[in-house]
């Protein structure tokens, strides 16, 4: 089965047919999903989504484009909300470089505040990074976010750095990109990355795989990931299922009867 790791399907373009994305994710083999919250509005959503699905989960963090509208208020909140049952891990949380909303400096102390948190709790970290690598990883490194661990979400920058992600107990998700026909780096991570540290993803409605590239990103469409994965690694599509499946589990400490391996 199919383990979906970031999914926003809690976002106004899926509120006209939510249900039947749903169904359709299912139908193509996607077992479990984790339902990604990143503000004032899309985390009670997340929340209620997985409250709604047992094989559903929610991450909930502060995203570094929001970072200048962050106070202790918020992080009040999410360390409450960290207590559900089907809150599996905080994020996404980082860096983005590429916006102008707020400030690096800021940014940079929204994030370290949730890495606090997350040792607080006990929780792994989701991390969002756009243009902002070695940042991201100084930070991580200066707020031993190693103890937690996490994700490396979407990951699409040099392979270089893999190593030093792995070695702060982080797994590499890929996602779309992976499948973009041009996408070198992706492709050249998806075969380095150790089998038992590799993750998929979709980021929906975001980043759809080829051939729907340009279009609204769904979690059926994780299976266009798995196989492009597979491709590369020549290996099975259902290795790959299995691993990255198994992999999230042992990340988010989720243990149910369907598990498999």
């Amino acid at each position: 089965m199919l383990f979906d790791t970031h999914v926003h399907l809690n976002v106004e373009q899926f509120d006209e047919d939510r249900e039947v994305v749903i169904q359709r994710a299912k139908e193509t083999g996607v077992e479990h999903m984790v339902i990604v919250g990143f503000d004032h509005e899309t985390i009670p959503k997340a929340i209620e989504l997985a409250e709604t699905y047992e094989q559903f989960y929610a991450a909930v963090g502060w995203h570094p484009v929001d970072a200048i509208d962050f106070t202790e208020k918020e992080l009040a909140w999410l360390e409450e909300l960290a207590k559900h049952p089907k809150v599996v891990a905080l994020g996404e949380m980082g860096l983005d470089y590429h916006w102008n909303k707020s400030p690096h400096d800021v940014q940079k102390e929204v994030f370290r505040k949730q890495i606090r948190l997350a040792r607080k709790v006990g929780m792994p970290i989701i991390i969002h990074n756009r243009e902002a690598t070695e940042d991201i990883i100084a930070i991580l490194q200066e707020e031993n976010a190693k103890e937690v661990g996490g994700i490396m979400h979407c990951y699409n920058d040099s392979p270089a750095y893999v190593p030093t992600c792995l070695d702060m107990n982080f797994y590499i998700s890929l996602g779309g990109p992976v499948t973009f026909k041009n996408a070198k780096l992706p492709k050249e991570v998806a075969k380095m990355v150790p089998l038992d540290r590799l993750l998929i993803e979709t980021d929906c409605p975001f980043l759809a795989p080829h051939p729907n590239r340009g279009k609204r990103n769904e979690p059926a469409y994780v299976a266009l990931v798995a196989d492009q994965i597979a491709s590369l690694r020549g290996i099975t599509v259902a290795e790959v299922q299995r691993a990255t499946e198994e992999n999230a589990k042992r990340l988010f400490g989720i243990k149910d009867k369907n598990a498999t391996g």
